[in-house]
């Protein structure tokens, strides 16, 4: 039976699963254990190995870590290559393109960040789930991250068929939208003997822990985005009349994106360059919070959903700041991203991080 471990992030699901392969090696334990996650993990995991658990023996298989032509060495023989290891380390993209993973039974198979397995027809997630394994374990702080299909997926890697096929759980959920009280009560109890979740809001896992604070700064759009916005809510309303169900579905998706992109600044929708501070109602917000940020000698980190936002972000947080940043999207080489973040995380560091969702 599969386990999900659903902790809060930085509730130590790392040293919990590192503690699971030092007993289970102590027991004698040979065969290896399998962890899948993103490469932006490696060095994170890669540090948590040596700081608590430095007598497994791991093996990395990622471009990143690991010499191009030891990668080819290791496919020619898989089995030898794995002999007298305790955990391997991969990513979800290098599971596509290294074949070999699935002609290994695996002790146990680890999924970091499991809510990269929620859509049920992504290849990656096809792929984790042909892995054979003796057990199975996600770590994830949002097994339902949008929607409870998600919940099925995991489920569907960590007990197959313990909430039946897709189309059957698509129906149940449909007949608990229906109950009038306690909705989704029936499905927690089937799920909740397989997730272990423990919250920071609770005082008896973490008594020290200041209380989270989250502040929503609101902010108006400038003036050409305001135009621009109208003209598109115009289009849109023209661009329906007449199409059916799918197509006025695919029409609004396609909009909100457009409308989230304008809402950021003109520039990134019209794809022009300029990025003029001025014409963004967000831009103006983030320099009134930022400048109070900077005149506390304090740092911050921005995230954006956009990858092409990242770049023009830190240049005009740089003006704020009077001092560069620094940057990290998935286009960021594996090897950087842990620099950059220690980087950051000096006392001396760069005042500012934008990074990509």
């Amino acid at each position: 039976l599969g386990g999900c471990l659903a902790d809060d992030m930085g509730l130590g699901k790392t040293i919990q699963v590192l503690a699971l392969l030092a007993a289970l090696k102590s027991a004698g334990n040979t065969r290896p254990a399998l962890l899948v996650l993103p490469a932006s993990l490696l060095g994170n995991w890669r540090a948590e190995i040596g700081r608590f658990a430095p007598s497994l023996r791991t093996m990395f298989v990622h471009s990143s870590e690991t010499p191009k032509d030891r990668l080819a060495q290791w496919a020619q023989d898989a089995h030898a290559a794995v002999r007298g290891v305790d955990l391997v380390l991969t990513t979800y993209g290098m599971l596509l393109r290294q074949t070999w993973f699935f002609d290994i039974a695996w002790r146990t198979v680890i999924l970091d960040e499991a809510q990269a397995i929620k859509n049920p027809a992504a290849r990656q997630t096809k792929a984790v789930k042909r892995l054979k394994a003796d057990a199975r374990i996600a770590l994830t702080g949002t097994p339902v991250e949008n929607r409870l299909s998600d919940l099925w997926s995991l489920f569907d890697f960590l007990s197959p068929g313990l909430l039946g096929s897709q189309n059957r759980f698509k129906k149940f959920v449909k007949s608990l939208e229906g109950r009038q009280e306690n909705r989704y009560a029936p499905l927690r109890s089937l799920v909740q003997p397989y997730i272990l979740r423990r919250l920071k809001t609770d005082k008896r896992v973490i008594a020290d822990l200041p209380d989270k604070t989250e502040v929503r700064a609101y902010c108006g759009l400038g003036k050409r985005q305001a135009a621009l916005y109208a003209k598109l809510v115009k289009e849109l309303a023209e661009s329906l009349e007449g199409l059916d169900r799918m197509k006025r579905r695919g029409l609004v998706l396609a909009y909100l994106m457009r409308f989230k992109q304008l809402c950021n600044h003109p520039s990134q929708l019209l794809g022009d360059g300029q990025f003029q501070p001025e014409e963004s109602g967000k831009f103006l917000r983030l320099a009134e919070i930022c400048e109070e940020i900077a005149s506390r000698q304090e740092k911050t980190l921005v995230f954006t959903q956009f990858r092409e936002m990242a770049e023009p972000l830190s240049d005009f947080l740089a003006g704020v700041f009077g001092r560069p940043g620094l940057v990290l999207h998935g286009g960021t080489a594996v090897g950087k991203r842990k620099q950059l973040v220690d980087r950051f995380q000096r006392d001396d560091g760069p005042p500012h991080f934008v990074l990509s969702l």
